[in-house]
């Protein structure tokens, strides 16, 4: 029967974040820098205030797009950090974490043969879904940038069938993300044409050295922000997203929201509520931790000789394999697991254009990365011949 399974599907990959931590997992004594969540737990009082819903039996169907007081607050959220005006009860939708969001925006605004314009090396969260709604990924090759997907680099790429644009800053894997000028620039460029931005924010509460600024805050009638509290409040599991737009776009996302789920699991809508009120600020001493381990870990590679950009933000950092180890990146992962028991993720998990780099996470401890970089260092001392 498996040749009646839809092509769009067939022909999709499992991540190649997923496959290669499951193929290593299993290897003792491996310090790993793979899976991109946070290594603090759940604040308490969220935790509490979960534990408190299941006990005053918060456990029914809640309305399709959230409870009204998460709403309020998610936008209250937004407003606060990053001067975001939307409705509550018309602009925001509260979704199954940042991925939900993604697939109903997607499958809400894409037709068969257009276009979306993605900057690459890029999270593999998206393609997929791009394939399954019968539309076509356009990849920007940013590597020869910073990594940065600037209106110069975009404008090559927009024809008559684009139809949405990605901005996924900061950037997961490369940690880079875009000024409030280089957004506006795009904005102003986008703003006479008939072309959608979907801004995936999830780590915009871990921005090191400057605020964040979206692209909304230019260009909101156009613009779809999705953002959640996986990684700004370390609730992975719990499965939180909202996704922002006007009134004219919700409207109808929330259709396929409505069918799709119909609604975020309740007891996890009330531990948001207490995340976006009482814990408004729960990702600031996160955020202070992430930088002195970035810092760290910055020193540590670009020590060993290795060539890395900073990241100004999440918790990663995209970096080249030294000319001298002639192995593809999936290769250089394995050997470098195998012989120094450390784990990373090949950077083709992110597309063709991440081919010949690695990406690592630094959400881990200090004590963690001091080890797995130690190791690091002798496998690539090792390798160098000049060494």
């Amino acid at each position: 029967m498996e040749h009646l399974i839809n092509a769009n599907v067939q022909n999709i990959e499992v991540s190649g974040i997923r496959k290669f931590y499951n193929m290593v997992s299993h290897i003792d004594d491996v310090i790993s820098f793979t899976i991109g969540q946070p290594d603090f737990p759940t604040p308490e009082h969220v935790k509490l205030a979960g534990i408190k819903a299941i006990e005053e039996n918060f456990t029914s169907y809640t309305p399709n797009a959230g409870i009204s007081e998460l709403r309020i607050a998610a936008c209250n959220f937004v407003k606060k950090k990053y001067g975001l005006s939307y409705e509550p009860e018309s602009e925001v939708i509260v979704t199954i974490g940042a991925s939900q969001a993604i697939d109903i925006s997607f499958r809400t605004i894409l037709t068969e043969g257009s276009e979306v314009i993605l900057p690459a090396p890029i999270y593999p969260g998206y393609e997929p879904i791009i394939h399954m709604c019968g539309a076509v990924p356009v990849h920007v090759d940013i590597r020869n940038n910073q990594f940065r997907f600037t209106l110069e680099m975009i404008k090559p790429y927009i024809s008559d069938k684009t139809r949405c644009i990605v901005l996924p800053y900061p950037s997961n894997p490369t940690g880079v993300s875009l000024t409030a000028n280089e957004l506006k620039e795009i904005a102003v460029y986008l703003k006479e044409r008939e072309i959608f931005v979907l801004a995936d924010e999830i780590y915009s509460e871990l921005l090191y050295d400057q605020p964040h600024t979206s692209i909304a805050s230019f260009l909101k009638e156009k613009t779809i922000v999705i953002n959640g509290l996986s990684k700004s409040h370390s609730m992975t599991g719990w499965r939180i997203g909202f996704l922002f737009a006007p009134e004219s776009i919700t409207k109808h996302i929330v259709k396929v929201h409505q069918y799709n789920v119909s609604c975020v699991n309740s007891i996890a809508q009330k531990a948001a509520l207490e995340a976006l009120t009482t814990g408004i600020d729960d990702a600031i001493p996160m955020k202070e931790e992430y930088s002195l381990r970035r810092d760290y870990v910055y020193n540590r590679l670009t020590a060993m000789g290795l060539n890395v950009i900073k990241p100004d933000g999440a918790f990663y950092f995209f970096v080249k394999i030294p000319d001298f180890i002639p192995l593809n990146s999936f290769d250089f992962a394995l050997e470098l697991v195998h012989q120094a028991k450390v784990a990373v993720v090949p950077g083709s998990a992110f597309s063709d254009y991440g081919e010949g780099f690695f990406r690592l996470s630094f959400a881990c401890s200090l004590e963690t990365l001091e080890n797995g970089l130690n190791r690091m260092e002798k496998f690539i001392n090792m390798k160098n011949p000049h060494s």
